[in-house]
């Protein structure tokens, strides 16, 4: 592996600044719509939960993919020692996806909507980001060259761009009268592709992550290990399996139920065993050098510890049957998208800055530093206080004395209080760390303009 340190603010950190500034956006919009659990009637003219719901969940989704696509294709031109073939091509699919992110949040405040779940737009919008991800895939290929002897991080990269665009058609069947027209392969398709969906990203995250524990250890090794591949495959059996827990209470085949339970415990060990050996082989000079890169990656590597035990309850039957639809679900996506993913997304955005021409104040690193644990200890607080108030739903929905909903609403009131006080803390931190690296960006992308 020759790295490539591009001193030039490519298209790759462009899509990574723009995924930063979704982040904030979504964040924003996951506090209001937290702030109206506890007063309904907030902004309720102007930007009700119906809108302020939605706009929070695709802001984040495109956090994720706009971040990972920026990371795979910087990781790529550092792992080849070559630029992309088609920087053009590249320009394209970034304006592509910037435009239509823009219309699809405008489309959300004005009240138009026409989708499913994370993808409550229009379904028109939908053929440009199909576009942009097939430009995506064409450019990967061809900058690669060759499938021959890749390490598990190219592998990973391939499989989650192919399966993305499979998993994105596929969750658009619901478009054809066969399954509109019939509740159970409806709901069925829907939820098989969203789990799907998400093991396609993690597999563009985990890629990237090993790609980065290799260049920060310089063990060349570590990509093409026995264990790497072993999560190769177990991430892409996930892939196709494991979204079986979501649909335990639909009336479907038993033995899909069977095997997603049986794989769907491998998959976040064997990445958490992989980020704490490689922490354990770095020596005191590397980590120092990395600081920042380490610690979103530390800090990733103790909430997919958490979220595995969350995730080993949720997908026993008999408790998921309690669980499903509650907080408890909810609290499991918020570990996972803010624990996991975006904390190994950070480490990418810091290592990227780390390549380019500009370098951080230390008053800088200090306020990231402080953000770094406040954003931590509150999404701790703000994850316990999901998981209590998803227990206190489902003792609710199983009793047989059938208390009001809204009498239920009302007693879990002191866990959405603690969940909003929880979450504008975290938002503090997340800004604090936000600020610096995306002020740097944009030092690093005006530098190039001039």
């Amino acid at each position: 592996m020759e790295p490539l340190h591009n001193k030039h603010f490519s298209t790759a950190k462009l899509f990574v600044l723009t995924g930063l500034l979704l982040l904030s956006v979504g964040m924003i919009f996951g506090l209001g719509a937290a702030a109206q659990y506890i007063l309904p009637n907030f902004l309720k003219q102007q930007l009700s939960f119906e809108k302020m719901r939605p706009l929070h969940v695709s802001a984040v989704v495109f956090w994720i993919i706009v971040a990972a696509m920026g990371s795979v294709f910087t990781y790529l031109q550092q792992y080849n020692g070559k630029k992309l073939r088609f920087p053009l091509l590249a320009k394209v699919q970034f304006m592509i996806f910037l435009i239509t992110i823009i219309f699809i949040l405008i489309s959300y405040c004005f009240g138009e909507f026409g989708g499913r779940e994370y993808w409550e737009f229009h379904p028109f919008l939908a053929m440009p980001i199909a576009v942009g991800w097939i430009l995506f895939l064409i450019n990967f290929i061809v900058s690669l060259g060759t499938l021959k002897k890749q390490p598990v991080y190219v592998w990973m990269w391939l499989t989650g761009i192919v399966f993305f665009l499979f998993t994105f058609l596929e969750s658009y069947l619901w478009l054809l009268p066969y399954f509109r027209n019939n509740i159970i392969n409806d709901m069925t398709v829907q939820w098989k592709s969203y789990g799907s969906m998400v093991g396609t990203w993690n597999m563009l995250i985990y890629g990237s992550s090993i790609f980065l524990m290799e260049k920060i250890s310089g063990n060349k090794e570590a990509g093409r290990s026995p264990m790497a591949f072993v999560l190769y495959f177990t991430g892409f059996t996930n892939l196709l399996f494991n979204w079986g827990h979501h649909i335990y209470t639909l009336p479907t085949h038993q033995y899909i139920q069977y095997v997603s339970y049986a794989i769907s415990m491998t998959e976040l060990f064997i990445f958490g065993r992989i980020i704490y050996t490689w922490r354990t082989t770095i020596s005191t000079a590397q980590r120092h050098f990395h600081i920042m890169s380490f610690r979103m990656l530390a800090a990733a590597d103790f909430w997919v510890f958490l979220n595995l035990v969350q995730a080993i309850v949720m997908s026993i039957p008999a408790i998921n049957v309690y669980t499903h639809g509650t907080h408890f679900t909810v609290a499991h996506t918020m570990g996972t998208t803010i624990g996991i993913n975006t904390f190994l997304l950070l480490s990418f955005a810091f290592d990227m800055l780390h390549d380019s021409d500009v370098q951080m104040k230390p008053s800088a690193f200090v306020l990231i530093r402080f953000g770094f644990w406040i954003t931590n200890i509150s999404l701790l607080v703000f994850w316990l206080s999901l998981i209590f108030a998803g227990i206190a739903k489902a003792h609710w929905q199983m009793s047989a004395e059938r208390t009001a909903f809204n009498t239920m609403m009302e007693q879990l009131r002191p866990y959405f209080d603690t969940v909003l006080n929880a979450g504008i803390v975290m938002i503090v931190g997340f800004l604090l760390m936000l600020y610096p690296l995306v002020k740097n960006l944009f030092k690093a992308y005006l530098r190039t303009e001039d």
